[in-house]
């Protein structure tokens, strides 16, 4: 199996080193989708995992419709399966709320880590919990879509 997602530096246009167009996005999934099959790989799309970002309803902010979109548009057309994980990690954002979400992220206070002493505030990249808990999303879809790697999926033993 291969696990594809990317997203989050394809669509950000203030980065123009960064951007991809959508449609040059769909062409390099497509890509990568055949080049796994042609190895005799699984391919599996995912669609980028959401920014933290709620409104001030307290209601999480849709930030990758575009892509998430085009990845699933790829799936269908070449026949593998997607994990809507823009999806599943909103959901779970909501479920948290605007301040327990934040223990899922980098955000750190001044002179909490060595490498921030003015602290950080970043709703993109997760720190060991937030990781778990969206590989924790994406088992649960791979069991919900029961994928032939649901039966390889094991409780580890506790120590």
């Amino acid at each position: 199996y291969v696990f594809i997602q990317f997203g989050h530096n394809d669509e950000s246009k203030q980065k123009v080193e960064r951007y991809t167009s959508v449609e040059d996005f769909k062409k390099n999934l497509t890509f990568f989708v055949n080049k796994t099959i042609e190895k005799n790989g699984i391919p599996v799309l995912l669609s980028p995992v959401s920014r933290r970002s709620f409104d001030s309803t307290g209601h999480v902010v849709e930030t990758h419709k575009e892509y998430t979109e085009a990845v699933q548009q790829v799936a269908i057309a070449e026949k593998v399966a997607f994990i809507d994980l823009d999806k599943k990690s909103r959901e779970l954002y909501q479920q948290m709320g605007p301040e327990y979400s934040k223990l899922l992220f980098n955000w750190l206070s001044q002179d909490e880590h060595p490498n921030y002493p003015e602290g950080k505030k970043d709703n993109t990249h997760f720190n060991e919990l937030g990781a778990r808990k969206i590989a924790q999303l994406i088992l649960q879809e791979i069991k919900t879509l029961q994928l032939p790697l649901k039966d390889k999926i094991i409780k580890p033993k506790t120590k």
